[in-house]
């Protein structure tokens, strides 16, 4: 299976399976003496651990994370480091049945149909133990751009219908409740949104809001590794991801060019700034200094109680109620996904950006 590596210079490599004996990732690229440790990752990794509350799967996993390679006395040796989490809660049972037919909103008749066999135990490569990987990855890429005074952070806007009040907006409150939104009367709401789409034996979906600051101006080239190019690849890359936008997104549509245009002015610093942020903080493929500001959105948990038509593959129509242990929404779990891997891309194009200029590899190798 190729696809399973991303980035240029800092590279990730994700491998394992839902119900296999681990998951992990490999990490290359990275600089030398970035200082790390194993609670580096693992803060990161405890945000998106499944049983945190009533709107996430019951699969009881401390996806404890072990560093196999590439630290040394507490730094980055600038070797590949490889990342290790266990499975230790899998109940492989609960899929025997599926292995016969085809479960809608899932990747299982598309794996199919591509490789001839498939891994149905909770899905495979496509089950959303996959991310465990990618949050590792982003957390080395995290901790070099704190290195760097970049700050990432992604939260909750929206679950189902309930979308979280611009005047109410507090991002501390999104470690005051398990939905993430930074809006308590929103996240109360959704909530009782929840719980009715979960006494129906339904599920939800949402949008997942990310700012990145701090990003020096000129990171991304101007055709094809445009910045926002390659943040939607990272993004998109993510199960249940079914749209992207970055700054006024899809809304810039509706409006006209002098209120979508952001006007230069100057800082009281003296640098060049902006009026507004409607370009979400890039101009051409390249960043222009402010917030980078992107949404994404996932669809409904696909793994449904309540009871959905289908095809097995005798080629017969039939109705089927999914078991197993899945989460009425992946949203509040999904939020730190999207923030590790905008982190991802973001270093990455910060490392490859250092060669844009001759001066300044004149400088950096002038003795």
């Amino acid at each position: 299976m190729a696809g399973s590596t991303y980035g240029k210079i800092l590279t990730m490599t994700t491998w394992g399976e839902s119900h296999g004996a681990g998951v992990g990732v490999v990490v290359d690229g990275c600089p030398a003496g970035l200082a790390l440790c194993e609670e580096d990752v693992q803060r990161y990794l405890d945000r998106r651990k499944p049983g945190q509350s009533r709107f996430t799967t019951k699969r009881s996993e401390s996806d404890t994370v072990e560093i196999l390679s590439g630290v040394f006395e507490g730094r980055t040796t600038g070797t590949p480091i490889s990342m290790l989490v266990w499975n230790q809660d899998q109940h492989s049972k609960d899929y025997s049945e599926i292995a016969s037919y085809y479960r809608p909103g899932h990747a299982d008749y598309t794996f199919d149909e591509k490789y001839g066999f498939r891994d149905y135990r909770g899905g495979g490569r496509s089950s959303g133990r996959e991310t465990i990987g990618r949050v590792a990855a982003g957390a080395i890429a995290a901790k070099l751009l704190e290195s760097l005074n970049i700050q990432v952070k992604a939260y909750t806007k929206a679950i189902g219908p309930v979308e979280v009040a611009p005047d109410r907006f507090d991002l501390a409150e999104c470690e005051k409740n398990k939905l993430y939104m930074p809006d308590a009367a929103a996240a109360a709401e959704a909530e009782q949104y929840l719980e009715r789409k979960m006494a129906e034996k339904d599920s939800a979906g949402g949008i997942v809001e990310c700012v990145i600051a701090g990003l020096p101006t000129g990171l991304g080239e101007p055709v094809f590794d445009k910045f926002n190019a390659n943040l939607a690849k990272a993004i998109c890359s993510i199960g249940a991801v079914k749209g992207f936008e970055i700054g006024e997104g899809f809304h810039a549509a509706q409006m006209a060019g002098s209120e979508n245009n952001d006007a230069f002015v100057m800082d009281s610093d003296g640098s060049i700034g902006k009026a507004t942020n409607h370009a979400g903080g890039i101009l051409g493929g390249m960043t222009d200094g402010s917030e980078v500001v992107f949404r994404a959105a996932f669809k409904p948990t696909p793994s449904i109680a309540a009871e959905q038509r289908t095809v097995n593959k005798s080629g017969e129509e039939i109705g089927i109620s999914i078991k197993g242990r899945h989460d009425p929404i992946i949203v509040p779990r999904a939020v730190v996904v999207v923030e590790t891997m905008a982190a991802f891309a973001a270093a990455d194009m910060l490392l490859g950006g250092m060669t844009a200029r001759l001066d300044r590899i004149q400088e950096f190798y002038r003795k």
